[in-house]
């Protein structure tokens, strides 16, 4: 169901109204089914809309509670406009956020890469600051395995996105390789889940606008965010970047658990 013209059938009657005769330009599709649409709404700013197959493995019904919940926490993130599951689908509604993201910005050369690692640097101090008690959702090392094990049993992990030193190694292997190499205890703060530039937003002044595609976030060793950066500052600015990341985070990284996070993060 690619095509906006599909989607428009199946999405919610009580969207329609509000959608009728936005332009729609589809901007990404996953195997899992996920799809992401812009929508250029006659009036008014753009949009966005993602929408996947219900199943027990679906994410936007919980991508949209912790939007709701960051917000709510005081954390700048995209704003929610409404969730709905409906023809079989869930279908997540949101605004546009302002400026662009860091990965675009410091790649055209208008956020310098200096610029780029003091700001997620920044907005991540300011996210795991958060008190964890009050954040209900768990992705603490148990749970994500776990989870990791029902997408590498229902197909959904990729092999053929797999970092370059995991390349042709099957997910049964890498996934006995993640158990034996999880870490005996968690410094747990409230993490982003997939902390890389692309997902930070900065507005038309280089301030920080908040935080999309936060549907991995919940309570978690730092490292989940910090291992995930780490490598797409890594690949997008270059090596000599990750050491001033940390220092404006504030501490050095744990090798054993850097390696962990971004080994788990192959099966997502």
């Amino acid at each position: 169901m690619g095509r906006p013209t599909d989607v428009k059938k199946k999405m919610p009657a009580s969207w329609q109204e509000r959608l009728h005769g936005s332009r729609w330009e589809l901007q990404s599709g996953g195997a899992s089914g996920a799809q992401l649409f812009r929508l250029e709404p006659r009036l008014g700013p753009s949009l966005f809309l993602k929408t996947e197959r219900i199943s027990p493995l679906s994410e936007l019904a919980g991508e949209a509670a912790r939007l709701r919940w960051l917000a709510a926490a005081g954390i700048p993130c995209v704003p929610v406009i409404d969730f709905a599951e409906e023809n079989g689908r869930g279908w997540l509604l949101l605004h546009e956020m302002p400026g662009s993201d860091l990965e675009c910005g410091s790649e055209v050369g208008a956020i310098p890469a200096s610029e780029a690692v003091r700001l997620i640097a920044q907005a991540l101090r300011q996210l795991h600051a958060l008190d964890v008690a009050g954040c209900p959702f768990d992705h603490r090392a148990n749970a994500r395995i776990a989870l990791a094990h029902a997408r590498m049993q229902a197909g959904l992990v990729d092999e053929e996105d797999f970092d370059e030193e995991h390349a042709g190694l099957s997910p049964e292997t890498l996934f006995a390789r993640l158990e034996a190499m999880q870490p005996p205890t968690e410094d747990l703060v409230v993490t982003h889940g997939d902390a890389c530039l692309a997902n930070l937003m900065v507005d038309l002044f280089g301030d920080i606008a908040g935080w999309i595609d936060c549907g991995r976030l919940g309570v978690a060793d730092r490292h989940q965010d910090l291992a995930l950066a780490m490598r797409d500052i890594a690949d997008t600015l270059g090596k000599k970047w990750v050491a001033p990341f940390l220092k404006h985070y504030g501490m050095q990284a744990d090798p054993a658990r850097v390696e962990f996070y971004r080994l788990l993060d192959e099966f997502f």
